[in-house]
This record gives structure tokens, C-alpha cells and sequence, in this order.
């Protein structure tokens, strides 16, 4: 008895040293109460802030935190990093699972209107958007050399930043920590539950609740992913069973990575391209506008202009009001770009006047260097860890394809708990779904298609994905 007293006393000693070291830090938070385009004052709780973190907090990082609409005090808290890399937290908040979202029908190109998302995952969620890394949204630094970050110096930066801000909000310090993202983000996420994990083992202040993690339609593996679009093209009818067989016999399987010698495998792969290459590689079903497409397979790294609003014209970009009549999912993320340039919008968000010359959805001239190719180590070290996880994949996703996610599944040699089968939303399939488990170690990992999806899933069908993620939390089958 006397050392557990002693025990908890050391711990309330050192995260009370730790809270007065943090608090000298360079944070600021302030409470939004309305925002323009909005009417009247924001029916859920609001915080922006920046928190710095790296070499002499050189980087600052603003994030949203939207508290949960449900029950803040009991309700998971969720990290949320949106893709890219370079992709703002703003493109998850308005597109993705915040609370808003632009009202199509009565925004005007200089005048967006917002309205509520009735699907929210902040109805089951306190949720920071984090703009990640340095140079994404409204994320900053202060000199030029650190701009310059990679897979591990961001997922660091990160982890020193959620270690930060529960020390500035020590409400949420017993709430279920969850880490999630989409994207580019399943490289990143794993990296930084790697990071919460050895600082709870190195005894690092504050404690954290770690739970679990879960991404949606997420790069894992280069080559997995890549060579997966064949497959994925093939069972959906987009490649006829000749050129598909052809390619698997010339280029044994070998899309992302082929032998720029092997003539007969390469001509197999420009016949693909070809048949390709006008469809939305982020929904096949939907149409493709103005992309930049490279007739060869991806080489050395993540392309992602094959899935961004990136390549859009930019005539298109400058004047919202030339926008072609044939409606195209790009054209959506027009009014972002005019709302977080607005001055106004920016006071309201109370941005640091002269961080940033413009705001961009997604910015892919950041200084930034691909090192990990490969997560899978990661989620497999997790199968020992007794975390929970959620791996979600739209099944019309032809970027990451869901397949190709299934097979690095696979690789980690789970247990089937429960094998695939349908999961259903107001009586319809949503998608399918098949648990694993690691019972040893009380590890749990669900993976769910949903039906009609694209990448990533959520803002294609936000209904069916909020209650996955909701039931997923409450640890209730899909």
C-alpha cells in the first residue's frame, strides 16, 4: 500500500514539473464561437490554436478541436491526420467527418455558405484536426530549415505536439486516445502510435489512454498498393481477362515496380494505362476532370496527384465562376480555397498575420522526403500490443485499392474471429466486413469495405461510415 501511494505521488510529481515546463511552451488556444459563412453562432464547441513542437519549437502547428457533441467527458478523444502528405486539416473538417460543410446549392464562388453534417463523427468523438506537417494549412515554422521534415521528423513532431496539448487540456487526459487518419496517413499514423508507445514504456509524461488506431483507404506498402490496381482494375471489369493474364505471365504481377527492359511487360502495362487513364482513380464511378495523369505506373514514391484536387486547370483554381456545367467532386473543394484566403475568416481562426502567403487544400511543394515505404512491421508489432484497429477501404477506390489492403491484412497472420460478411445501415448493405484477433495479447483489428466508397470513404457515404466508426468505438460487431 505504501508503494502504490508512493508510486501515484511520483507520478502527480512529474506530470505536475512536466505541466509547468509545457506551460512555458509556445501554445495558444482561443475559442471560436461564430465563423463566416455561418449563420448565427457555432451549435457545437470550437478551439483553434498553434502549438509549438520541434528543435527550439521552431515549427508551429495549428490545429481545430471540435469537442464531441455527445457526452465530451466520457466520448473517445481522436488525433485526425488528413493525407497527402500536405493536405490540410480543413479538408477532413469540411469534407471529410467534421461538423460542416459547404452548402452547395446556396454558396456563391465568393461567398460560401456552410451547414451542419448531420453525420459527423464529432456526434461520437472530440476530434483535434491537426494541420500536418510543417507547411500544410496553417502550419508554419520560423526559419527555412525547418520546413524541411520527413515520414519520422513529422510523426515526432506530431507526437510532441498531442503530448503538448493534453497538457493544456488535461480535461481529456482520461479519455480514450485514439490516432486516426486517411491516405498518405497510413504511413504516418502507425509511425506516430509507435511513438505514443515507447514514450509510455520510457515512462514519458502526460500519461496517455492509448486505445487503438484506425485509417481509412490508406498507403501501407508501396508495392502491395501499386500492384494492386491491377487486380482491383481486372474485378471490376475495367481490363479484359487477355490483357490482364498477358500482364501477369510478362510482368509476373509487377506493376509498380517493372523491368524498364522487359519490352513485352512494359507494352502490358501501356495497354492498361490506356484503358485507365480517363477514369477517377479516387472513384471509378464518377467522372474524371482535368487530372494530370503519368502514362507510366508509379516509381519511387507516393504520386499524389493521382487523387488531389492538384492538377485541376488553373484558369479553373482562379475564376470558381468559369466552372464548366458537368459537375465534377474537384469543383467542391474550389470554396475552400476562397474561404481560408478570406481576411476575415483568417481573423476569425485567429491565423498569425504574414505565417503563410496563401492557403492551399492540399500543398505538394512542401520540402519533404519520402522515407518509409512500408508500415506493415508496424501493425504487426501492434498484434502485440492489445490495441484495437480499424482499417476501412472504399470499394470503388481505385488509388489504394481495397485488395491490396486486404493482402498486407493478411500478412500478419491473424486469427479470423468473424469471417466476411455483409454489414448493414437502415437495412441495406453498407459493405463487408471480416475481424481478426491476436487473443493472446486481446488485439483486435476489423476491416470494412464500404459500399460505393472512393477515397476516401467518408465523404463519399457519411452516413454508413459514422456508424461504423461509432460502432467500431463502442466495441459492437459492424
Amino acid at each position: 500500500m505504501a508503494t502504490s501511494s508512493c508510486n501515484l505521488f511520483a507520478t502527480i510529481l512529474s506530470f505536475s514539473i512536466v505541466t509547468s515546463l509545457f506551460c512555458k511552451t509556445a501554445v495558444s488556444q482561443s475559442i471560436i464561437k461564430s465563423l463566416p459563412g455561418f449563420d448565427g453562432n457555432l451549435p457545437f464547441f470550437l478551439e483553434t490554436g498553434y502549438i509549438g513542437v520541434g528543435k527550439m519549437e521552431e515549427v508551429q502547428l495549428f490545429y481545430y478541436f471540435v469537442e464531441s457533441e455527445r457526452s465530451p467527458e466520457n466520448d473517445p478523444l481522436m488525433l485526425w491526420l488528413t493525407g497527402g502528405p500536405g493536405c490540410s486539416a480543413f479538408s477532413g473538417l469540411v469534407y471529410e467527418v467534421g461538423p460542416l460543410k459547404f452548402n452547395y446549392v446556396d454558396s456563391k464562388h465568393n461567398k460560401p455558405v456552410f451547414e451542419l453534417n448531420p453525420y459527423s463523427w464529432t456526434k461520437v468523438a472530440n476530434i483535434i484536426f491537426l494541420d500536418s506537417p510543417v507547411g500544410t494549412g496553417f502550419s508554419y515554422a520560423k526559419t527555412g530549415e525547418a520546413y524541411h521534415v520527413n515520414d519520422t521528423i513529422a510523426a515526432a513532431e506530431i507526437y510532441d505536439f498531442l503530448r503538448k496539448w493534453l497538457v493544456s487540456n488535461p480535461q481529456f487526459l482520461a479519455n480514450q486516445l485514439y490516432i486516426g487518419g486517411d491516405s498518405y496517413s497510413g504511413i504516418i499514423v502507425p509511425i506516430v502510435v509507435q511513438e505514443i508507445l515507447n514514450g509510455k514504456e520510457m515512462g514519458l509524461q502526460p500519461p496517455m489512454d492509448l486505445r487503438g488506431y484506425l485509417l481509412g483507404n490508406p498507403l501501407t506498402n508501396y508495392r502491395i498498393d501499386l500492384n494492386s490496381k491491377i487486380s482491383f482494375a481486372y474485378r471490376l471489369s475495367l481490363l479484359s481477362k487477355k490483357i490482364y493474364e498477358s500482364f501477369k505471365i510478362n510482368c509476373k504481377g509487377e506493376y509498380a515496380y517493372p523491368d524498364p527492359n522487359n519490352a513485352l511487360c512494359m507494352q502490358d502495362i501501356q495497354t492498361i494505362n490506356e484503358c485507365i487513364k480517363k477514369l477517377d482513380p479516387a472513384q471509378i464511378l464518377e467522372p474524371e476532370c482535368s487530372r494530370t495523369f503519368s502514362p507510366n505506373p508509379m516509381a519511387s514514391r507516393w504520386d499524389p496527384t493521382a487523387i488531389s484536387d492538384y492538377s485541376i486547370d488553373d484558369d479553373i483554381l482562379l475564376s470558381p465562376s468559369q466552372i464548366p456545367e458537368r459537375w465534377c467532386r474537384e469543383y467542391n473543394y474550389l470554396y475552400s480555397y476562397t474561404w481560408a484566403n478570406d481576411k476575415n475568416v483568417q481573423e476569425a481562426l485567429r491565423i498569425r498575420e504574414g505565417t503563410i502567403k496563401e492557403w492551399a487544400r492540399c500543398n505538394y511543394s512542401l520540402s519533404y522526403s519520402y522515407g518509409v515505404i512500408s508500415t506493415i512491421d508496424y501493425h504487426k508489432n501492434f498484434t502485440k500490443t492489445g490495441l484495437q484497429a480499424l482499417i476501412y477501404s472504399g470499394d470503388h477506390d481505385m488509388a489504394i485499392p481495397h485488395v491490396g489492403t486486404e493482402e498486407w491484412i493478411e500478412s500478419l497472420n491473424l486469427t479470423i474471429a468473424s469471417d466476411w460478411q455483409p454489414w448493414l445501415v437502415d437495412g441495406q448493405v453498407a459493405g463487408y466486413t471480416v475481424e481478426y484477433s491476436y487473443d493472446e495479447y486481446a488485439y483486435r483489428l476489423t476491416f470494412a469495405t464500404v459500399k460505393g466508397g472512393g477515397h476516401t470513404a467518408p465523404e463519399y457515404k457519411p452516413k454508413q461510415c459514422l456508424a461504423m466508426v461509432d460502432r467500431w468505438f463502442a466495441i459492437y460487431p459492424l
